[in-house]
């Protein structure tokens, strides 16, 4: 029709969709794209919009493709690919070197994989050393010169840092977990000097619930799995609710925590080409989420 106004439909939102197709799951497309399965699902509900049609049927059980899915689904795996052989060929990076990253244990646990393997992927030629643990043992590795960039907490620190990103704190709780908690609240718990253990016992303290700690985990992973197993409640960055965990209902009448602030330790003596590509690269990853 003359005079009609074209749809344009961007990667991102393509990728997005193409993902959600071929894993049905929400979850698990928006870990290996880097987004939240809510926006995952604020994407899928804008392109449907645009298209002014349904891509998936949805129900409790299942996630399908509709006609127009499947039609779209072919489109997309084609656009896709043209694209990113595009990109690839005019832009494939010529930076080379190695870069030691130490990561905060509890920084995007579920979706960091996903984008250190993008990384790799778009910077070949850049070798990645990654070392992941808990805050107390990276800036001392950094200040010692054996760590180039650091992404942790603050936890006091005197060094000058660049603020990547904040997250509220949460607690969490096993998603069985029925509608009453006991009076005395069980804690799972990382180690002192752990500013998330420091942030649940002085909360708890200021409105004198009685708590006691049933698990100490030396990783992310391991709480989230004591919690998932019902073993009791722990405090996390939103960003490590996972698949079995839930944030607490506010009938639970548990404090209020504070935001978490990520910040970056670099030294600006050392800066290169390498520690930029990285650094812009992971500043965009974290920009998608909020989007």
């Amino acid at each position: 029709m003359i005079g009609m106004i074209p749809i344009d439909l961007d990667i991102n939102t393509l990728r997005c969709f193409k993902e959600v197709a071929e894993t049905r799951n929400f979850t698990k497309a928006g870990n290996n794209i880097g987004l939240t399965q809510a926006g995952v699902s604020t994407k899928i509900r804008r392109l449907e919009d645009r298209l002014d049609a349904k891509v998936f049927n949805r129900t409790s059980k299942n996630l399908s493709l509709t006609y127009e899915g499947n039609i779209l689904l072919d489109h997309a795996r084609r656009i896709l690919s043209a694209h990113d052989e595009a990109v690839r060929q005019l832009t494939e990076p010529k930076t080379s070197g190695l870069l030691r990253v130490g990561l905060i244990d509890y920084f995007l646990p579920e979706l960091l994989p996903g984008i250190l393997n993008r990384f790799g992927k778009q910077y070949p030629n850049i070798h990645l050393d990654v070392q992941t643990e808990l805050g107390i043992g990276l800036i001392p590795a950094f200040e010692k010169g054996e760590l180039d960039l650091v992404v942790s907490g603050i936890e006091g620190s005197q060094r000058n840092y660049r603020v990547l990103t904040e997250e509220p704190l949460i607690w969490v709780i096993s998603h069985n977990t029925e509608s009453s908690i006991p009076e005395t609240l069980p804690l799972v718990l990382q180690p002192s000097p752990c500013s998330f253990k420091k942030i649940a016992i002085e909360n708890l303290d200021k409105v004198n619930r009685k708590w006691k700690i049933v698990f100490t985990g030396t990783s992310t992973a391991s709480i989230q799995t004591a919690v998932q197993a019902g073993m009791g409640l722990s405090v996390l960055p939103k960003g490590a609710l996972k698949e079995g965990l839930k944030e607490a209902p506010p009938h639970l009448e548990l404090p209020e925590l504070p935001m978490f602030t990520m910040v970056l330790f670099m030294d600006e003596k050392k800066k290169n080409e390498v520690g930029d590509f990285f650094i812009s690269y992971l500043e965009a990853e974290i920009e998608k989420l909020s989007l």
